[in-house]
């Protein structure tokens, strides 16, 4: 059968992201579900419960991701119904492809609020589609780390982020370009995942003009494995010896408020800047950014239209 033409609207479009607790009492649950049903230590629970707290009580990610959702839609012409399902938490994947079942949607557009493919995030999202879609037709996402409206829209966030600055010395602050650490093993494995964070940043770069730029991953988990680096703690403390005054952090591989950005940015780093005598400013999230759904709209689109649906 031929691919569906560009005006074929008989499908639905689920967004996917990682999860989050929604109350602080979710947070031990809520921990059980990302250690795969292993036993959380009293004191993680607590330090996560206390993160939490310092950001309001919990994530927005579930309210920026239904804003990214409903923008969507409308972007789409307001005829293809857009869900949002969390790998980790309410509402779960696979409850919402039930949903998606149910409202007699027999053809599915997948998107990985994430542009940077890891088998062990994509894949993931990939794994919990395929066990609960039973017979719904897929058509998959699995990378738009190069999408140039993505590219546009952290190129716009930047120029905003160094307007912050005093005129005169925007052109030499350094940019560190965040992203989620992940277990060193992946390399082993030619996983994709630091090249096409590389290649976002040249991309990136190629817009906002070079400048003194970095790499770092944050928010590594706890486990006795190495993860990748470096740190973005250490690149500051880097840039510090160098006696830099100023720096902008953007948090390239993130596309929403959440925990991630909005404690271990916005408080542990901004804290770590202070003592290090260094003005730290950070990119504002793209969440809804006209740009940021641009990107996804066209994302949808062209998959649906290369999809050879049954």
């Amino acid at each position: 059968m031929k691919p569906p033409t560009a005006e074929c609207r008989d499908y639905a479009v689920l967004l996917v992201a990682y999860g989050t607790p929604n109350r602080l009492e979710d947070v031990e649950p809520y921990l059980l579900d990302v250690r795969g049903g292993r036993p959380t230590s009293p004191a993680l629970v607590a330090e996560l419960t206390h993160r939490y707290a310092a950001i309001g009580g919990h994530s927005p990610l579930l309210e920026r991701t239904r804003e990214q959702a409903s923008a969507l839609a409308t972007s789409l012409g307001g005829e293809i119904p857009v869900y949002v399902g969390m790998r980790h938490w309410h509402p779960y994947i696979g409850d919402v492809l039930a949903e998606i079942r149910a409202a007699g949607h027999r053809r599915l557009v997948a998107v990985p609020l994430a542009p940077h493919y890891s088998r062990l995030s994509i894949g993931a999202y990939r794994r919990k589609i395929d066990e609960a879609r039973d017979g719904v037709a897929l058509g998959m996402v699995s990378a738009w780390f190069d999408h140039p409206r993505f590219l546009d829209a952290v190129a716009e966030k930047i120029e905003g982020g160094l307007r912050r600055f005093e005129f005169d010395a925007r052109d030499q602050v350094p940019i560190i370009f965040t992203a989620h650490s992940l277990p060193h093993r992946i390399l082993a494995d030619g996983d994709p995942y630091p090249g096409q964070l590389a290649a976002s940043i040249a991309g990136v770069l190629r817009r906002v003009g070079n400048r003194p730029a970095r790499l770092a991953y944050q928010s590594a988990g706890r486990s006795d494995e190495p993860w990748l680096g470096p740190d973005a703690a250490e690149v500051l403390a880097e840039l510090a010896a160098a006696r830099a005054p100023n720096v902008l952090l953007c948090p390239i591989g993130f596309v929403s408020d959440h925990l991630e950005v909005l404690y271990d940015v916005d408080i542990e780093y901004q804290a770590l800047a202070r003592r290090l005598g260094i003005r730290l400013e950070r990119t504002e999230s793209l969440n809804s950014s006209p740009l940021l759904i641009e990107a996804l709209a066209d994302l949808v689109r062209a998959t649906a239209q290369a999809t050879e649906w049954p």
